[in-house]
């Protein structure tokens, strides 16, 4: 992929994907974010990632899964360990801006631009095929939390195999492999 990129859901949610970097701890994606008030993604975890974000201007409200909702300004910085089920957003009197990585990189340059451009495309929620391509696909590197147990398990994977079949999913040519299940390691499928 080539850095700079830009995403835009169209809801008030803005990343700048700035590079690949190194420190002592390795390979991240430097990022930069804007959130309105009261938008960001919702409930969500990163199975392999840790994600990062220090605050520029305004304020963030953040949460992690089962736990009181926590605060952070300028200067503060916020970390969600790799598998922390979390939320963040806006909640500030205008637009709330921050800087952060996510590392390992993964596959999530990729994943981010594709969801927000479908949320964006569809008016604020991923499109039906995409979303449920995206879900499916990653589902051992991200997971959305909203989402039902049954839709991912069930639903999904005839979503999938139906938008194969109408040819929905031509855009996703260059799609990266999803990291195996650490039982699809063992197996060495």
């Amino acid at each position: 992929m080539d850095f700079p990129m830009e995403t835009d859901t169209g809801t008030g949610e803005r990343l700048r994907l700035l590079g690949i970097e190194r420190d002592q701890e390795g390979e991240y994606l430097a990022v930069e974010g804007i959130v309105e008030p009261g938008v960001g993604p919702p409930m969500h975890v990163h199975y392999f990632q840790e994600e990062r974000i220090r605050v520029t201007s305004g304020r963030f409200a953040y949460q992690v899964q089962g736990e009181e909702v926590r605060y952070a300004v300028p200067g503060e910085e916020i970390v969600f360990p790799a598998g922390q089920v979390h939320r963040f957003w806006g909640a500030g009197e205008g637009p709330s801006t921050g800087t952060g990585l996510v590392r390992p990189v993964g596959n999530f340059p990729w994943f981010i631009t594709r969801l927000h451009a479908s949320i964006k495309e569809n008016g604020g929620r991923p499109g039906f095929f995409e979303g449920a391509f995206l879900a499916h696909r990653y589902r051992t590197e991200f997971e959305m939390m909203e989402i039902p147990a049954a839709v991912k398990r069930f639903v999904f994977p005839l979503v999938v195999a139906l938008g194969r079949m109408l040819g929905k999913y031509r855009m996703y040519h260059d799609a990266p492999k999803p990291r195996p299940t650490s039982e699809e390691v063992r197996r060495g499928s």
